[in-house]
């Protein structure tokens, strides 16, 4: 396994948002690379770079058109190869984003397919016998092009399935098994894209809808074909790019027996990310939520669980939030932010702060779809770096999405305020270098019930947290001599019975 992935903390950049260097209102890699500075400041060690490929962005990149190419939205070739010289030079990995399932309907292997006579790429995407087909658990878009039969999309209509075979094979007229000789020939093209692009320097791939390649592949927990595609390109990895790493989009423990080094824990419902900070649905309540309605119990059940079944194979990639999500705030105050922040990253796993989630920036209700983005367009708003034109963002007369011009809410203003929830981003993150109990495998937790305080240990370090607007009294089972060594807010204090009394919407580490 890869080493530098155990201490990394990763800043997730969607290119689109960040900082535009040529006044065209879109964020580009030259813009990235003037902030390379900014981002080394927050402590962070790793970026994960959204798609950077020529797209149409009919959503927002990840449709790829050419997956050996940088998108001229984004800079030239040069451009990426000074953005990751300069990001190594800084001590900075870069992971770009891989989009292995589906392509844009514009790449030209997919237009290739898309012909009425059998050619070189006619089996390397799904395609039904005749057009009156549309076959049942399937997106099957018709009358697109003159090809008998209708293609299989994972997502859009735009993003046609590439061709990985499907494992149960129900209707062989279409369907071809995954061992097939155009399922071989599409994973031979992913390899070669993983390996131009690690060539060029890049440090490894988070990987999108990592699960889905595979058609009629059992159910998400199992996976067998999907999941021996990528052993196969791990075994790959360890053998000509050992540094190299795969995070997938997988969301589940069979994520790190596949072979991957860490699996993202989404805002899937009723999972322990959710359950955390976004359990808001049909009357559900946060653990985080204020007045008390959440569940602390479920929350350690459910990530206890988890971390068991991926310890000492591979790594939890623990989430702010990232572009596919809704920003915690304005649904959360700064201080509360502060509090959820240390929760997210002194559990064991590695750390991915989205970019803006460091000041605070806010979720945008309302916003009118840009690129397919649709409700997840109000998480894509360029960065707040001061109060000048388009918040610094951008010279340009009109953005590709509007900017939001805070006081409060912008870089600059927050590196001034030694109380902003920038500042004290990068003390946790100083605080989570200098202390290897964070990055190990020692976990357990110590106390869990209902709205009272989580209470749980990395080594002979305890993080005691209170979600509550009012003060909590626990045992979390200190010794005489702890101490006090981080806090979120007011730090807690140790009573002479023994008991811990936490300050309202606050989290300590203690040191044993």
């Amino acid at each position: 396994m890869s080493n530098w992935l155990k201490t990394a903390i990763f800043y997730e950049i969607y290119p689109n948002s960040y900082m535009d260097s040529n006044g065209d209102g879109y964020g580009d890699l030259k813009g990235i690379t003037e902030k390379l500075d900014y981002i080394k400041s927050l402590g962070a060690n790793a970026i994960w770079l959204n798609p950077h490929y020529d797209s149409p962005f009919m959503d927002g990149g990840y449709d790829v058109r050419d997956y050996f190419k940088v998108s001229p939205r984004f800079g030239t070739e040069a451009d990426f190869d000074e953005f990751i010289g300069e990001a190594h030079k800084r001590g900075i990995r870069v992971i770009l984003d891989l989009v292995p399932g589906h392509t844009s309907e514009q790449h030209p292997d997919f237009l290739r397919s898309a012909e009425p006579t059998r050619n070189e790429m006619y089996d390397r995407f799904i395609w039904t016998t005749h057009e009156w087909q549309f076959p049942e658990g399937f997106k099957a878009i018709s009358g697109r092009h003159n090809r008998k039969g209708n293609y299989v999309v994972n997502f859009y209509s735009t993003q046609p399935s590439l061709n990985y075979g499907f494992y149960n094979v129900t209707e062989p007229d279409w369907q071809m098994p995954y061992t097939s000789e155009a399922a071989m020939a599409t994973r031979a093209w992913l390899k070669s894209v993983i390996r131009f692009w690690l060539d060029r320097g890049a440090d490894g791939f988070r990987v999108d809808m990592a699960d889905s390649l595979v058609k009629n592949d059992l159910s998400q927990s199992e996976k067998p074909a999907t999941s021996e595609i990528w052993r196969d390109v791990r075994a790959m990895l360890d053998k000509e790019y050992p540094e190299a790493v795969l995070v997938s989009e997988w969301s589940n423990p069979q994520a790190i027996r596949a072979g991957f080094h860490a699996d993202f824990m989404l805002d899937h419902h009723g999972n322990p990310y959710n359950r955390l900070v976004r359990y808001e649905e049909a009357g559900q309540h946060s653990y985080f939520d204020i007045e008390g309605r959440g569940d602390a119990a479920a929350f350690a059940k459910g990530f206890t669980e988890w971390f068991n079944a991926v310890k000492d194979k591979g790594y939890i990639a623990v989430i702010s939030c990232n572009h596919d999500t809704p920003r915690l705030a304005p649904f959360y105050s700064p201080q509360q932010l502060k509090a959820i922040y240390t929760t997210l990253f002194t559990l064991p796993g590695v750390p991915f702060m989205y970019y803006g989630d460091e000041i605070g920036m806010k979720y945008v209700k309302d916003l009118p779809s840009v690129e397919c983005g649709f409700a997840r367009t109000g998480s894509r708003t360029p960065m707040q770096w001061n109060r000048q034109k388009n918040a610094g963002f951008s010279t340009a007369d009109k953005t590709f999405l509007p900017t939001e011009d805070d006081a409060v809410v912008n870089a600059e203003a927050q590196a001034k305020d030694k109380n902003s929830l920038l500042n004290f981003v990068k003390a946790l993150f100083e605080f989570r270098k200098a202390h290897e109990q964070l990055t190990s495998n020692d976990f357990e937790i110590v106390y869990a019930k209902g709205a009272e305080p989580l209470v749980y240990k990395r080594g002979n370090l305890t993080v005691a947290v209170n979600p509550l607007g009012a003060a909590q009294t626990v045992n979390a089972a200190l010794t005489k001599s702890a101490k006090a060594v981080f806090s979120a807010g007011d730090a807690a204090k140790i009573n002479s019975d023994g008991t811990v009394t936490l300050p309202p919407v606050s989290a300590t580490v203690f040191q044993n």
